[in-house]
């Protein structure tokens, strides 16, 4: 096998590996479903599988049936006796099905997957609006501080005292500065949180550029702009794009922690606080389990962006 399907199918294997002792402990050890959810119960949230047997005839009472496709079970089976109005919901919240032997096999939506979804979908809006505004603002001041040596020891104190500050200080303010519903507000939030690592990795790649390679190019008459276009940018992508890794993840811990203290109710930090309130905590983890999603695929879209940009560099080079 090689290296690189190593690293796809180990991480899968592993992720494997603690759902089914997460599933297995929290069974063997009786764990209350508002402590500690099983995973099964927290994906049926999301999405459930239904197996009806064809061959199996034997009639269901509407009752039985109905506990069933309510329970917070991953997989539901029934016969093929079931009623068409009961059987006529599952129909309609059907994403695909297939044949297994005499079986039918349908994959619906969970109880909570639309509301989840557009959750998700608000809350990544202003993750990736934030970060877009931070990530601008750190380049360029990164750009101001690497070309004026004063400018960098005059503004690095106010960029360092901005990262040291929590973020449940800013979320009020910016709160009572946009308005709790508007999305500008977790936008600022997600702004100062990323804007520190962006700014001060590509400061370091800016001014880290080899003394050789910046007397070769001055010998050759090349401007300021030239060393900057040619030299110290190229040289930045790499810790740029280091930061950017760190920053994806802090996006989204900065749009979700920021809901918390207030927004509108289509937001995901607000979806999880009114779940878990309610003690329903096996849609909570669901929701959770989105955000990790939409974590996991921001950072691989930073990988392939990255790729893309250097492919020069020496860790491509395989």
């Amino acid at each position: 096998m090689s290296e690189q399907r190593q690293r796809i199918i180990a991480p899968i294997l592993i992720l494997l590996i603690l759902l089914i002792l997460w599933e297995g402990l929290v069974t063997a050890l009786q764990i209350e479903q508002f402590l500690l959810p099983k995973p099964t119960a927290i994906l049926s949230n999301l999405v459930r599988v239904v197996r009806m047997d064809m061959a199996d005839s034997t009639p269901l009472a509407d009752r039985e049936a109905t506990a069933l496709l309510r329970a917070s079970r991953l997989l539901v089976d029934l016969p093929g006796g079931v009623s068409p109005d009961l059987w006529q919901p599952v129909e309609a919240a059907r994403i695909f099905e297939f044949r297994q032997g005499s079986q039918r096999v349908l994959v619906i939506q969970g109880a909570n997957l639309i509301p989840i979804v557009q959750a998700s979908w608000f809350t990544l809006k202003e993750a990736l609006g934030g970060l877009a505004m931070g990530g601008l603002a750190g380049v360029l001041v990164a750009l101001a501080t690497a070309r004026w040596t004063a400018t960098r020891e005059a503004l690095l104190p106010f960029a360092i005292a901005a990262n040291s500050m929590p973020i449940i200080a800013f979320a009020p303010i910016f709160n009572n500065w946009f308005g709790i519903d508007n999305p500008f507000s977790k936008m600022a939030i997600v702004a100062v949180m990323v804007f520190f690592p962006l700014m001060i990795n590509t400061v370091r790649g800016l001014v880290s550029v080899p003394p050789r390679s910046l007397e070769l190019m001055r010998s050759y008459a090349a401007s300021e702009f030239a060393i900057l276009f040619k030299a110290r940018i190229p040289n930045a992508l790499p810790y740029l794009f280091s930061g950017l890794k760190v920053a994806g993840a802090l996006a989204m811990i900065g749009a979700i922690v920021g809901e918390y203290f207030g927004g509108p109710r289509i937001a995901l930090g607000v979806f999880i606080t009114q779940e878990a309130a309610l003690f329903r905590f096996a849609s909570a983890w669901a929701a959770i389990f989105s955000a990790c999603i939409m974590g996991i695929s921001l950072y691989l879209l930073i990988l392939l962006a990255e790729r893309l940009a250097m492919p020069w560099h020496s860790s491509f080079r395989k």
